[in-house]
């Protein structure tokens, strides 16, 4: 794996992403959405990694910020002051 280039690895994320939803549209078995979601997983902790970022920290700052966020129909509502 590569451990400088992020950019590429950037580029490799998005294309795993991209395996996910194409093998999702095209109803493959969990078997192998599975593995392109774990690649996915992957080439996402590697980047943590690479840029020195503790996605769990991260993560769990994101579920908070998202747990008092708003929506109606689908669209987000901005609190207001």
């Amino acid at each position: 794996f590569n451990l400088t280039d992020i950019p590429m690895e950037i580029c490799l994320l998005h294309g795993e992403v991209t395996e996910t939803f194409d093998a999702w549209l095209k109803k493959k078995g969990d078997e192998e959405i599975s593995m392109e979601l774990a690649d996915v997983a992957i080439f996402t902790l590697g980047l943590a990694e690479m840029l020195n970022i503790d996605l769990e920290s991260a993560l769990l700052k994101k579920v908070e910020i998202n747990e008092k966020r708003v929506y109606v129909n689908g669209k987000k509502v901005e609190p207001k002051a």
